[in-house]
């Protein structure tokens, strides 16, 4: 009964497409439809992404960017239909068998991001004004959480005997006091490169870039899927939240996370000011700052254990992130040092 019912919701939407459905298997937002022409995936959107979604697609195969999951048109025309208040759109299905090690899935996710950000490149004319008003605040917040860090701190000193929360604090100060003076300074850095500029670089940005909307057809070619999220903004916006949810584990030295980040540049260089501001939006202890606030707010509202271990977790995303910037810092000076030698070398030629 349950598969006859879910048979008659997709018939009339796979009608538009001249598709009858003969089985259908649900995984979420997508229906896999086995039909009189063959498997395909029936995706589910919010009406209100629709157009938007459409349009930055259409934008990227016109730029030559091809490593999309294919959308096919409707009878009449349509990259996407509208059923029932709920718009769908249809694709292949895509076995995504795993033909490489995770290794080379995820360099190979990293070339394509850097691929579909280069050719959707822009230079578009800012207001300086509101670049001004974004870092001045920007700055501020950040001021404020340096004052929280050291009031917590001298709170916690102050106590004859210390929670545990309080305790794994204390210890942990130092690093994200380190963490979060580092990225002001950063901040500060890519400000004092741009002020005077009236330009950016803006990118078409997937959204929700992960391993899962990173999809292999039967040939072992990466395409890229779930472009529901994707908008105009800077490549960073795709490339930390995918970083922050790898680093989001038990202490390591991420050397892999590393070697993507410069696979990523490697086909998609930052300019100066990127690479500032990546730094400094990397570094940040967001999470672990959260952390200490709610507790502070609100002691032993979510029990003492509870609050302890969460802290612990943000901390070593603090210290995965800081281990990997550190790298990127030495492999930077490393380059750097190499160019300065290379110099009267070259002179020497010329």
């Amino acid at each position: 009964m349950y598969e006859k019912n879910r048979l008659t919701r997709a018939y009339p939407i796979l009608k538009q497409y001249a598709l009858e459905p003969h089985f259908v298997e649900e995984y979420g937002l997508v229906q896999k439809i086995y039909t009189n022409k063959g498997v395909f995936a029936l995706k589910k959107i919010n009406p209100k992404q629709g157009a938007d979604f459409i349009r930055h697609v259409q934008d990227l195969y016109q730029k030559g960017y091809n490593r999309i999951v294919p959308i096919f048109p409707s009878v009449d025309g349509r990259y996407a239909v509208l059923h029932e208040n709920e718009m769908y759109y249809l694709m292949p299905w895509l076995g995504n068998e795993e033909k490489e090690n995770r290794y080379e899935r995820h360099h190979q996710l990293f070339r394509e991001l850097a691929r579909l950000h280069s050719l959707s490149s822009k230079e578009i004319t800012i207001n300086k004004e509101e670049r001004t008003e974004h870092y001045e605040k920007t700055l501020q917040e950040w001021e404020k959480e340096l004052e929280f860090l050291e009031g917590f701190l001298e709170t916690c000193e102050q106590r004859e005997y210390m929670s545990p929360f309080e305790l794994s604090y204390v210890l942990s100060y130092h690093d994200i006091y380190q963490a979060l003076n580092f990225s002001i300074r950063k901040l500060k850095d890519w400000y004092e490169k741009t002020k005077d500029s009236d330009k950016a670089r803006t990118v078409t940005v997937h959204g929700k870039v992960s391993t899962e909307h990173f999809l292999y057809d039967e040939k072992g070619y990466g395409y890229f899927s779930n472009f529901e999220r994707a908008k105009k903004g800077s490549p960073i916006h795709d490339i930390l939240p995918f970083l922050s949810r790898t680093l989001k584990t038990y202490p390591k030295k991420s050397e892999e996370c590393i070697e993507w980040i410069y696979t990523y540049l490697k086909y998609s260089p930052f300019k100066e000011d990127e690479f500032l501001l990546f730094q400094s939006y990397f570094a940040h202890p967001g999470a672990v700052m959260r952390s200490a606030e709610r507790y502070f707010k609100n002691r032993y509202g979510n029990g003492e254990r509870k609050s302890t271990l969460h802290f612990q977790k943000q901390f070593w995303l603090l210290k995965n992130t800081e281990y990997v910037l550190m790298r990127m810092e030495e492999i930077e000076r490393q380059k750097a040092e190499a160019k300065t030698a290379a110099q009267p070398q070259e002179e020497a030629q010329n």
